[in-house]
Order: structure tokens, then C-alpha cells, then sequence
């Protein structure tokens, strides 16, 4: 059985760099000389360390864990031994360094009632770092250890800027989302959905509910698909993840082994070459953009993720969370342009008719200025046109800037995170950063409400 759902309300942003249709993934892993796993991705877990400097992991082995339960870990996705915890301010722990070990060990975990029992489930994914993969609605946080998911939501495809997504599936993938979808439905008395394009070549998952998605980003935003379907309410949790973590689950079910690569999408204007990697989860930047980026003299921007949710990394640090794209575009601080931001030149994008650009379906090659300055917060129903969810969005970030809870619960915020708001941040004359807005109003009301 299947679900048909039709964004009508979105924006795609052509950008060039894209990966070509049909790409192929390498076999081999991108040599990487260490990793980094950053915390800070984890939004929700005050990390507490289970390692030292100097000390040997086996892929698969606890970094750190959560002070405030300890069964809640994330692991070391390759074997070594840590470089590196590198603190910063106040003693925070910024990144845990390790040194690769491309033939080390790797625990074996104990996979004999994972299929068949809810406690086993749920143990094996604390343990072996997936369950700190997953992320819960309300507060966009990691789910408590404890945490009980009224449904699950499963991401199969991303509509993001220059993303990538699958053009086929082995059969040992297929198995292994089947085995996923069969370990999650455990923990969980509703139901687990599987987002898909109407074209995908996913096919029907035993077990899941499938959800037929047409329209522009953010179609693939769980945001999205949950409230087109069962939003959330005061006291309800679901949980979402992506189809790359589901793989993850079914390959540890499976096998009893933590799967710690990636397939990294390295897009953008200013890559040479568009191609995918693949890599260790935290793998270095350097050697995935090594030889390829424009010789063109440009300051580059470089940012793990896409341009809209990514974070701004430099070419000698590492990849962060989801791991599966880096972007590459220029940074626009040696740009010397007639008019600036009011050019009609038909070579800069925008949403407003406005200018030339808008009726252009080229693609664009923008850079990372802010093309603007930060002014007071206009109610011009802009965020409207790029938000499919039935929300107003406008006004929950009013009442988000003015801490007024009430409000916020009764405009929806329990169904919200930043990542759903990155589009109407694009758009925003007013250059608020709404993301960070909702991402602190939701810290803000998780520490109330607790």
C-alpha cells in the first residue's frame, strides 16, 4: 500500500555542479589519513567522554556518550586510535580525532533477537551508535534511550540543492532495507513510512508505508511528509532518518557490523568535476576535492552539506553530519560588480520577477553573499510561497523572538526544525537567520517544558 503526496508549495534552486545521471560510485574508500566525529551534530547529547588521547578503538566503538544517559553513545565509525580531543571554550569538546586504521578490528555486536524482539532492538541501535543517527519531533534533538515513537519516518530521497540519489539498488541493499524496516517497526505501535519519488527506482518495502512524493524542495523534508500525513502534537514523538541510516540498521542486523562509509557527493560551480566518493563518515575534506576544484583565482566557499542547511567547513577539516555531500561555490568577497545586489544582469539568480534572472531555467552559479543587509522583520507573506506545511511560518518566528510559549505551541512549533525553514531563510528580504532562530527557540522550549 502506498501514499500520494503533492508539494504544491517549494522552491528548486538551479545551481550548475551537479552530479550527471548515471554516475557511478567508486568501490574503494578515498584514502583518509584520520576522521572527526563533531558532537556538536548531535543535537541533544552533552557528550562525556569514553576515550582518551592515544587510546585503540574498533570501528564501531563508543566515542563518547550522553551525561545524561549513558546507554545514549556514538561511536567511532573506522578502527585506530584517537589523534585528538580537541576542546574549546569552557573545555567544550569541539571533535574527537581519530587516526585510520583501514584493516583494524571492528566489534561484533549481538544481533540474535534484533528482528524479533522490541528491548533487543532497541539495544543493538544504542549500542552500536544508530539510535544517535535517528532524530525525534518535537525539538529536532536525538530520541532519549527511552523515547517510545508513535510512527517512523524514513527519508528516501533528497530534493536538496545539487543532492544526489540513488539510480539503482542491489539486491543486498534491498535485504538490508527490508531487515531495517523490520527492526524499526519494533519499536514503534504505528506505522513505518518510506519516502520515495513517484519515478524512484525504490521499489515497495515489506513492511513500510510508501509514500509517493511529487513537487519542489522540501519534498524530501521529513517536516514535509509528516504533516501532509499525521502531524505532531503536544506529547506525540516520531522519529525520523534518513534511507542511508536505514541501510546502516539492516547491514548491522544482517551482519552484526556497523557500516562506517559514506557515498559523498562532491557538487558545486566550482568543482571541476562533479563526481561521488566514497569515503569514511567524518573523512577529511582535502583529499575528496583534491585536484578538483576551479583553478578560476575565486575565494571558495566550501560547505559540508548543501548551500541551504550545510555548515561552512575549511578545506582541511571534515566531514560533517549526514556525511553525504560537499559543495563547493564561490565566496563573493572579491567580487567588484556594477550596482551590486541591484544588478539586472540575467546571470544572477533570483526569486522576484523582477529581474532577468527569474525567468532564466538555466542554471546559476551563485556566490555566498548576503546580497543585503539584516533589517527589521517585514510581514510580507514571502516565507508563504516556499512552505508547504500548514503553518504561519512568519508568526512563529515572532513568537519564537519573543519567547511567548503559549504561541508557539499553538502555531506548530512541535512539528518544526530549522532545516524546514531554509528555504524561507533563502528568500527573506529581511537576511534573518531563521534556521538559528527556530534552533533556539526549540532549545528554549525543550529547557522550559523539561
Amino acid at each position: 500500500m502506498s501514499i500520494a503526496i503533492k508539494v504544491k508549495k517549494g522552491l528548486d534552486i538551479r545551481i550548475s555542479g551537479a552530479i550527471a545521471p548515471g554516475a557511478q560510485v567508486p568501490a574503494a574508500v578515498t584514502p583518509s589519513a584520520t576522521i572527526a566525529i563533531t558532537p556538536e551534530d548531535f543535537t541533544g547529547i552533552i557528550p562525556k567522554t569514553e576515550v582518551h588521547e592515544g587510546d585503540a578503538v574498533k570501528a564501531g566503538q563508543p566515542l563518547f556518550h550522553s551525561k545524561a544517559d549513558e546507554a545514549l553513545k556514538v561511536v567511532s565509525p573506522v578502527a585506530g586510535s584517537v589523534k585528538a580531543v580537541v576542546r574549546g571554550e569552557r573545555r567544550k569538546i569541539e571533535r574527537f580525532i581519530v587516526e585510520v586504521e583501514p584493516d583494524g578490528d571492528a566489534v561484533s555486536f549481538d544481533t540474535a533477537d534484533a528482528l524479533t524482539k522490541p528491548e533487543a532492538a532497541r539495544a543493538l541501535l544504542l549500542a552500536s551508535g544508530l539510535w544517535a543517527m535517528m532524530r525525534q519531533r518535537p525539538y529536532d534533538i536525538v530520541p532519549a534511550a527511552g523515547a517510545v515513537a508513535r510512527d517512523i519516518f524514513v527519508t528516501g530521497f533528497d530534493s536538496a540543492p545539487l543532492a544526489w540519489n540513488r539510480d539503482s539498488y542491489t539486491p543486498d541493499q534491498l535485504r538490508q532495507l527490508e531487515a531495517g524496516v523490520k527492526l524499526l517497526s519494533l519499536l514503534t505501535s504505528g506505522k513505518v513510512y518510506l519516502s520515495r519519488r513517484s519515478a524512484s527506482v525504490l521499489p515497495d518495502i515489506q513492511g513500510a508505508e510508501m509514500v509517493n512524493v511529487t513537487g519542489p524542495h522540501p519534498a524530501s523534508n521529513a517536516g514535509t511528509i509528516i504533516a501532509a500525513i499525521r502531524p505532531v502534537n503536544k506529547g506525540e514523538t516520531v522519529f525520523c532518518l534518513e534511507i542511508d541510516t536505514l541501510l546502516r540498521i539492516g547491514a548491522l542486523a544482517l551482519t552484526g557490523k556497523t557500516d562506517g562509509t559514506t557515498i559523498v557527493a562532491v557538487t558545486g560551480s566550482e568543482v571541476a568535476q562533479p563526481q561521488l566518493v566514497k569515503a569514511y563518515i567524518g573523512s577529511e575534506i582535502a583529499p575528496l576535492i583534491k585536484d578538483n576544484i576551479d583553478a578560476d583565482g575565486r575565494h571558495h566557499r566550501i560547505i559540508s552539506g548543501n548551500v541551504l542547511t550545510g555548515v561552512k567547513v575549511a578545506a582541511d577539516s571534515y566531514l560533517r553530519l549526514p556525511y553525504r555531500q560537499i559543495t563547493v561555490i564561490p565566496e563573493g568577497d572579491d567580487v567588484d560588480e556594477f550596482m551590486g545586489w541591484a544588478s539586472f544582469s540575467p546571470k544572477k539568480q533570483s526569486t522576484s520577477p523582477s529581474f532577468p534572472g527569474h525567468f532564466s531555467h538555466k542554471a546559476f552559479s551563485p556566490d555566498a553573499r548576503l546580497l543585503g543587509g539584516r533589517r527589521a522583520m517585514i510581514m510580507s507573506g514571502q516565507y508563504d510561497k516556499v512552505f508547504p506545511m500548514d503553518i504561519l511560518p512568519e508568526y512563529l518566528i515572532k513568537a519564537i523572538l519573543s519567547k511567548d510559549i503559549d504561541r508557539m505551541e499553538q502555531l506548530g512549533i512541535y512539528e518544526v526544525a530549522p532545516e524546514d525553514f531554509a528555504l524561507a531563510e533563502y528568500v527573506d528580504t529581511s537576511k534573518l537567520e531563521l534556521q538559528k532562530i527556530v534552533r533556539e527557540g526549540l532549545d528554549y522550549l525543550r529547557k522550559e517544558l523539561s
